[in-house]
């Protein structure tokens, strides 16, 4: 019997990380035998015997899956042991409501509250070797479907924490390959954890590859979706076959990728990225996996951020530009509203944002021949009369910073605000909005 999982937490504060500084060993990453787990919850009776199901359901694999008592230690092919857990409310209790909330797979309502009465699960930990085919993973997959469709489960994934019903396994797991390549980001999660200023971002379910879980550190909130994107286009690599370099180098080049749905791309996107890896270090709640920390030394910038953004932007590309705007009386009177909500903008920052929420101020820098260029700053520290922020603009007449700089501007200069509350919607930015008409002509 696997031990009981550990607890998803959504925000997990831990203290600030050493930058890692051992690089990832070269070659390719595969490492097996691999070990994972699933289970199938019974939040009725099952509809059909579940060990009965299993057996009929291994022996239609064709010889891929060997059904044993014991796990070999180097097992030659896969192989699955099975227990009918019926004291799992003690030993192997189902995920909770709020659990099933974020990683609940095509699970209603009602369904989600009668699994938390479940007296029964099929638990299913298997072994197979490391290989670039993932045989007995796709095998595993495939096994998991045909017992819940005829038992009538809900099926457990312990490595990424998710619970589905049968059919949106078939879409996101059976479904989904070409030949022997995986959609990894089918077959994965990634975790965003609040730090003490920034996110870390992690994945989960890696170890079913033989491969190592994927780490960023130290991501802005306003480019939580571009880390995440180049965590599962870095993922999808190295399921198929990339390799580490000398140094932890790694060239990802998003036109060798085979099975993923890239990302949108900028006109001036290079599509290629220069990757530094290394081992990352554990924390709380991570998987037990070997860890990949993806750094960003091969670009510039005064620190880690900036590089980090450098990176995004010469990967993805960017549309930044220099807009010349006059600020007018009604400009002016915007801005002076805004600035007058800074003081309880501030207290809400201060005491602590929503999941997903994150605020942007607007603020003068100085030109080094005059003049004053204004750009967007996410803030990580709000104080009494200084603000410490990331750049969120790149600059075009101040050669010494640079997009995702950390930089430090006075609340009383602040021109404007934007607060985005992770969900799609946003507050603030009237003056910006006047603007816009201004240079539309309206």
């Amino acid at each position: 019997m696997p031990a009981i999982r550990s607890l998803f937490l959504l925000l997990m504060c831990f203290a600030p990380m050493a930058w890692a500084v051992e690089v990832f060993q070269a070659g390719a990453p595969l490492k097996g035998p691999v070990s994972f787990v699933y289970a199938i919850y019974y939040a009725k009776a099952p509809a059909a015997e579940p060990l009965a199901a299993l057996k009929a359901s291994v022996a239609q694999q064709g010889g891929t899956l060997a059904l044993v008592t014991q796990l070999s230690q180097e097992p030659a092919a896969a192989q699955v042991v099975a227990t009918l857990d019926d004291t799992v409310q003690k030993t192997y209790a189902p995920p909770d409501l709020k659990m099933i909330q974020y990683f609940g797979r095509g699970l209603s309502t009602a369904q989600a509250e009668e699994l938390q009465l479940a007296q029964l699960a099929l638990v299913l930990e298997f072994r197979v070797p490391a290989s670039p085919t993932y045989t007995g993973l796709r095998a595993a997959g495939s096994l998991l479907l045909q017992v819940a469709e005829q038992t009538g489960g809900f099926i457990w994934d312990e490595e990424t924490r998710e619970i589905f019903t049968a059919p949106e396994w078939r879409k996101r797991r059976v479904e989904g390959w070409k030949g022997d390549i995986p959609n990894v980001a089918r077959h994965t999660v990634i975790h965003a954890y609040q730090g003490d200023k920034l996110l870390r971002e992690i994945t989960l379910g890696m170890a079913k590859f033989g491969l190592p879980d994927l780490v960023v550190n130290d991501v802005a909130h306003s480019q939580n979706n571009q880390a995440g994107n180049l965590i599962n286009l870095l993922a999808q690599a190295l399921a198929e076959g990339a390799a580490v370099g000398k140094n932890g180098a790694l060239t990802l080049d998003l036109k060798s990728i085979r099975n993923a749905q890239l990302p949108s791309l900028a006109d001036n996107a290079k599509a290629v990225a220069q990757l530094s890896l290394y081992k990352g270090q554990p924390e709380d709640g991570d998987p037990n996996n070997r860890l990949m920390e993806i750094g960003f030394d091969a670009y510039p910038g005064p620190d880690r951020y900036a590089r980090q953004t450098a990176l995004f932007a010469s990967l993805f590309g960017f549309t930044d530009t220099l807009q010349m705007v006059k600020h007018t009386d009604a400009i002016l009177a915007a801005s002076n509203a805004a600035k007058a909500k800074l003081p309880a903008l501030g207290q809400r920052f201060n005491a602590g944002l929503r999941p997903g929420e994150y605020i942007l101020v607007k603020a003068p820098f100085a030109i080094p021949d005059g003049g004053r260029e204004w750009m967007w700053v996410e803030v990580t520290q709000w104080g009494e009369k200084e603000i410490v922020g990331l750049l969120n603009s790149e600059p075009a007449q101040i050669p010494t910073l640079h997009s995702g700089q950390v930089v430090k501007v006075k609340v009383a200069e602040v021109f404007d605000y934007l607060l985005y509350d992770g969900k799609g919607g946003e507050e603030g930015n009237e003056s910006g909005k006047l603007m816009a008409r201004q240079r539309s002509g309206q």
